[in-house]
């Protein structure tokens, strides 16, 4: 076929597709005209009127003019007193107007004005059509104490829920005992304020149902048969948590709190648990204070890290150690609790030039069972050590440093050791002190200069301590002494805690690279100890029986001190302890009784 064969057949087809498209375009124009004029009449006469179809509260208020329809619901609709709630035979009134409750009749009448009225033209237009044959159901706006509708909604579910008892688990005497537990019930506060809500808004009988949950928590046989058994492999374990010189000890009903009924662990009771301990351990990093007078530093703080528990680290490493213990045969699990550091802007070196940067040395001991009398002596002898400085070379005297011990100076009388007996005497408690301090020589690698054991086993030497780590003091004639071969001054310190009943001893100075070591105390030659030994007391009532030590075996202790600089041994000794049986000594009130 020729090319204008092709050409002439183009030109009737394009002919006939124009012919075709004006016809369809005068169709359109006749249906789209007349639907012009009716919408746009449609409109006119709802022009400032609320649409047809538009219902507030099931009051119909199509075709209103705004106001007229603010009028129409003032005369239908009032505002109720109270509103009555509904539980089994009980019924609770909560007044309203109390409550500050009122309808806003001009907002709900402009929310339903602005219905069709959305500025979208093909939204608008759909739902203006379907106006005439709607029926659209619009709520009262209104205003009422959100806060003081909650309180009454919260007393009234108060006096119809029942506290669930939750499983538990405790201790009576040596058994564990498991509590199943009892279900409760619950109030769901957020349906009953919808339903409040829903009855106000639509003006309908101010009363609602309340509703009401079981909660169901109780065991079955079996699942509080397992919790038994695994409280009853935690019984007598103990869980420890360290951090510098603090120990955190958790055991048997403590441990028993954090096992879920349902197997593992309740995470909140976990996260509880380093919430305490976050509140005690951390701390934002600390400037060093020095203040030095007269020869003695009277206020000084070391320069400290700022402190913050891992969390997250800390609460994996509790529940790893938990089913270790319940695992196995261990009696206890320590751990380091794991800590984030932040350095001070000073450090203390910073602020002396006496060669005191860091701690070099910490002794510590306890003092549980102490009369108040024997605390009083430990806190006031250890405060004479708070801030005395060494000097390099210099050989230090705790009896020089300490000075008179007697009722003249604030000493109290306490059970001190004299000739064999127990006896009230002036000071009781300072080689507590003495005691402590030779602990934090040894730890700090200092030469002993002098160092005399006790001739009996004191109880309170041993609380967190072996046998033979103790020295005894008793001027003129024994003391205890150790020389600063440092290369700097050193600082002592103490902490007293009543309380905890410890004592600390700190020395800061200058670290050389020195180590040092002690052995464990090796213990040989025990004797029994003599018979208990009863003593008249005349400051306790007649009657009355206490007991002041408590019988300790007789024993011969030693052990070894080495003290190592660049490899080479600076000073080495071995203590000798040699103690004699030990009774227990109990005080008879021989006073009148009150």
């Amino acid at each position: 076929m020729g090319n204008k064969q092709k050409n002439l057949k183009r030109g009737l087809f394009a002919k006939k597709v124009l012919n075709l498209s004006k016809k369809t375009a005068k169709i359109f124009l006749l249906f789209l005209g007349p639907l012009f004029i009716v919408l746009s009449l449609y409109n006119l006469l709802f022009l400032g009127k609320l649409y047809p179809g538009v219902y507030i509260a099931n009051i119909s208020v199509g075709g209103l003019k705004p106001n007229e329809a603010i009028n129409v619901l003032a005369q239908k609709v009032s505002p109720p007193d109270k509103i009555t709630l509904f539980y089994n035979n009980n019924s609770f009134e909560i007044n309203l107007r109390e409550l500050g409750f009122e309808y806003n009749l001009p907002e709900s009448v402009d929310t339903a004005y602005s219905q069709d009225r959305t500025g979208n033209f093909l939204l608008d237009l759909s739902q203006r059509i379907q106006a005439p044959f709607r029926h659209k159901i619009l709520g009262l706006r209104f205003a009422i104490d959100e806060d003081a509708l909650t309180k009454k909604l919260t007393e009234v579910a108060q006096e119809i829920e029942v506290e669930p008892q939750f499983p538990s688990v405790e201790l009576s005497g040596a058994q564990v005992v498991v509590h199943k537990g009892s279900p409760g019930t619950s109030v769901d506060l957020k349906k009953l304020r919808i339903d409040i809500g829903q009855k106000l808004t639509f003006a309908e009988p101010p009363s609602a149902e309340i509703k009401v949950s079981p909660i169901e928590v109780q065991l079955n046989e079996g699942q509080a048969e397992s919790l038994k058994q695994r409280a009853e492999n935690l019984l007598g374990k103990t869980l420890i948590l360290s951090f510098e010189d603090n120990t955190y000890v958790y055991k048997n009903e403590q441990l028993f709190d954090i096992l879920s009924p349902s197997g593992g662990y309740l995470d909140e009771n976990i996260k509880s648990l380093v919430a305490d301990l976050a509140d005690m351990v951390e701390r934002s990093p600390q400037n060093p204070v020095f203040v030095f007078e007269e020869g003695k530093v009277k206020e000084f703080s070391p320069a400290k890290d700022g402190v913050e528990i891992k969390k997250e680290t800390l609460f994996n490493m509790i529940s790893g150690n938990l089913r270790t213990l319940e695992a196995l045969e261990e009696k206890t699990a320590p751990l380091d609790i794991p800590v984030e550091t932040t350095p001070p802007e000073i450090q203390t070196a910073d602020v002396n030039n006496l060669g005191i940067k860091e701690m070099i040395g910490k002794g510590s001991s306890r003092f549980a069972g102490s009369i108040a009398s024997r605390i009083y002596n430990i806190g006031l002898a250890s405060s004479k050590f708070n801030g005395i400085l060494v000097a390099p070379e210099e050989v230090f005297s705790f009896n020089n440093a300490l000075g008179d011990v007697s009722g003249y100076t604030g000493y109290k009388q306490a059970y001190i050791i004299k000739d064999g007996k127990t006896i009230l005497g002036d000071g009781g408690g300072v080689c507590q002190v003495s005691t402590t301090l030779f602990r934090a020589a040894l730890a700090a690698g200092l030469p002993i200069v002098e160092r005399r054991a006790h001739s009996y086993r004191v109880s309170y030497y041993e609380q967190d301590s072996a046998a033979g780590l103790d020295a005894t003091v008793f001027a003129p004639t024994t003391d205890l002494k150790f020389k600063n071969n440092t290369p700097g001054h050193l600082l002592i310190q103490t902490r007293f805690d009543p309380k905890a009943l410890s004592l600390v001893f700190e020395i800061y100075g200058t670290d050389d690279g020195r180590i040092a070591s002690t052995t464990k105390p090796v213990v040989t030659s025990v004797v029994p100890p003599p018979p208990d030994l009863y003593q008249d007391d005349p400051t306790l009532p007649q009657g009355t029986v206490k007991q002041v030590d408590f019988k300790a075996w007789g024993a011969k202790a030693s052990f070894d001190y080495v003290v190592k600089k660049d490899g080479e041994v600076i000073f080495e000794k071995t203590f000798y302890s040699n103690f004699k049986p030990w009774q227990a000594v109990y005080l008879r009130g021989t006073g009148p009784v009150n």
